[in-house]
C-alpha cells in the first residue's frame, strides 16, 4: 500500500498536507456513505420475507455484501498497487449506484438482491482511501479524520434520506437519489487523493515503509502475534455489532427511548458531537513520538470506551441520562476502541516492529469477521425474538459487549507486553 518515498518540495508540506489528507479521506468515504446508508432511514413498511420485516432483510443482505467484500480485501487491499488506488475507488462507487438504481427499478421483495451487489464494491473503499494515509508522522490525525467521516456520515446521510422521503421521493429509490446527490463532491475528493505525495523519508524512518503484501507475507505476520491478534479481532467484532446495531436500527432505537418521531436532523447531530471528541482525541496521538507508548496509550482509550458504555448502560434505568445523552456517551464509548483499531493500534504495531506490510491486511482481517459476526447477530436475532421490541435487545446487546470487551483487552494488552518484539522496541 505504500508510495514511493519522496522529499521532493511541494506546494501541500506540513500541516498544510496534513490537512489536505484529512479533507480528502473525509470527503471521499463520507461520499460513499451515501451510497451505503441512506435506505437505513426508510422503514419498509407492509413487506415482510419468510416472516421477517423488510428493513431488516435489507440490512442482513447488505451487510452479508458488505462482510464478503472484507474478506475479499484481505487479498485485494493488501496487494493494491498505489497507482491503481482512485480508478479503483470510482470503478466500486459506479456499481454500488447502478445497483441502488436497479434497486428502485425492480419490485420488492426481489430487489434486496441488489442490495448485497451494493454492498460488495463499498466494503473495498476504506482500505483504499486509508492506503494514502498511513506510515506518516501524523498518521493518527489523518485516520482520526477518515474515521470521523463514517461516525458523522452515517447519520448524515440518513438525515438526507429522511429529508427526500419528506419532499414524497420514493422509499425504493431515495437511496439511489441520494447517491446522485453526492457524485460531484465524490469526484472532487478523488481528484484530491490523487494529488497526495508519497511519505516522505522522515516518515519511513519514524513509521515505517508499508509495502504491498503477498500471501505468504499475510501468514507470516498473524502467526507472529496470533494470540494478540485473536483477542484484538473478537473485540472488534463484538464493537462492530454494537456500532452496526445502533447505526442501522438507529430510528428504532430512538423511538425505543421515548423520542416517537426523531426530526432528521437528530441523527446527524448525535453523531456529530461522537465524531468531532473522538477526532481530537486519536488525533493527538500522533503527538505521541514513541510508538510503544502511543500504542499502549490506545489500547487503554479502548478499555476506557468499555467503562464508558458500561456507565451510559447503567445511568438509563435510573433516569440519569436523556435518549440524546444516552445515544451520545454509549456511541462515544463504543467509537474508543473501534477508532483506536482504526487510528492507531495497527498503525503503531507496525511502526513499533519494523514488519513488512500495510494496515490494510490488518483493518480487512479485523473488519472480515466483525461483519461476519453482524450478520449472525442478526439472523439469530430474528429467529429467538422474531417481532420484538428492538430496544430490549440492543440494551441487552450492549451490557454483554461492554464487559466481554473490557475482559479481552486486558489479557490482549499483557500478551503485546511481553511480545519480544514489543521488548526490542522498547530498547
Amino acid at each position: 500500500m505504500s508510495q514511493t518515498t519522496t522529499d521532493k518540495p511541494s506546494v501541500r508540506e506540513g500541516w498544510t498536507l496534513a490537512v489536505w489528507c484529512i479533507v480528502a479521506a473525509f470527503g471521499a468515504y463520507f461520499c460513499m456513505y451515501a451510497f451505503r446508508k441512506p435506505f437505513t432511514a426508510a422503514a419498509f413498511k407492509g413487506t415482510t420475507v419468510a416472516g421477517l420485516e423488510f428493513k431488516t432483510v435489507l440490512v442482513i443482505v447488505q451487510v452479508f455484501g458488505y462482510m464478503l467484500s472484507k474478506f475479499i480485501g484481505i487479498k485485494v487491499v493488501s496487494e493494491m498497487p498505489p497507482a491503481r488506488r482512485v480508478a479503483m475507488l470510482l470503478g466500486l462507487i459506479a456499481c454500488a449506484e447502478i445497483a441502488l438504481v436497479l434497486f428502485g427499478l425492480t419490485p420488492p421483495p426481489y430487489n434486496a438482491l441488489w442490495l448485497f451487489f451494493n454492498g460488495i464494491p463499498l466494503g473495498m473503499v476504506f482500505g483504499l482511501v486509508t492506503g494514502f494515509l498511513e506510515g506518516r508522522r501524523h498518521t493518527e490525525a489523518l485516520m482520526a479524520g477518515l474515521c470521523a467521516s463514517f461516525i458523522v456520515a452515517d447519520g448524515v446521510v440518513k438525515s438526507v434520506g429522511a429529508e427526500l422521503l419528506t419532499r414524497g421521493v420514493g422509499e425504493y429509490w431515495m437511496p439511489a437519489a441520494v447517491g446522485a446527490l453526492f457524485v460531484p463532491w465524490l469526484l472532487v475528493f478523488a481528484w484530491m487523493l490523487s494529488q497526495i505525495p508519497a511519505p516522505a523519508t522522515a516518515d519511513v524512518v519514524a513509521r515505517n515503509e508499508r509495502t504491498p503484501m503477498t500471501g505468504t507475507e499475510r501468514g507470516a505476520m498473524f502467526r507472529r502475534y496470533a494470540l494478540g491478534l485473536v483477542l484484538l479481532v473478537v473485540a472488534y467484532t463484538l464493537v462492530t455489532v454494537l456500532r452496526s446495531l445502533r447505526a442501522d436500527f438507529a430510528p428504532e432505537i430512538w423511538r425505543g427511548l421515548g423520542t416517537q418521531a426523531p426530526s432528521p436532523s437528530v441523527y446527524g447531530w448525535s453523531e456529530f458531537i461522537v465524531g468531532a471528541v473522538v477526532m481530537v482525541l486519536f488525533g493527538a496521538t500522533s503527538l505521541i513520538a514513541d510508538n510503544r507508548r502511543a500504542f499502549f496509550t490506545a489500547i487503554a482509550l479502548a478499555l476506557l470506551g468499555s467503562m464508558l458504555m458500561v456507565v451510559a448502560l447503567g445511568a438509563l434505568p435510573l433516569g440519569l441520562l436523556s435518549p440524546f445523552g444516552f445515544m451520545v456517551i454509549l456511541g462515544f464509548g463504543l467509537y474508543l476502541p473501534y477508532i483506536a483499531v482504526h487510528t492507531t493500534i495497527f498503525e503503531r504495531l507496525l511502526a513499533m516492529t519494523r514488519d513488512r506490510g500495510n494496515i490494510g491486511y490488518l483493518l480487512y482481517l479485523a473488519d472480515s469477521y466483525g461483519y461476519l459476526g453482524y450478520v449472525a447477530v442478526l439472523l439469530s436475532r430474528n429467529i429467538v425474538q422474531p417481532g420484538e421490541s428492538f430496544l430490549p435487545f440492543f440494551l441487552g446487546m450492549s451490557w454483554v459487549i461492554a464487559v466481554v470487551c473490557a475482559v479481552l483487552l486486558v489479557p490482549c494488552r499483557m500478551y503485546f507486553a511481553a511480545h519480544p518484539a514489543m521488548r526490542r522496541a522498547e530498547t
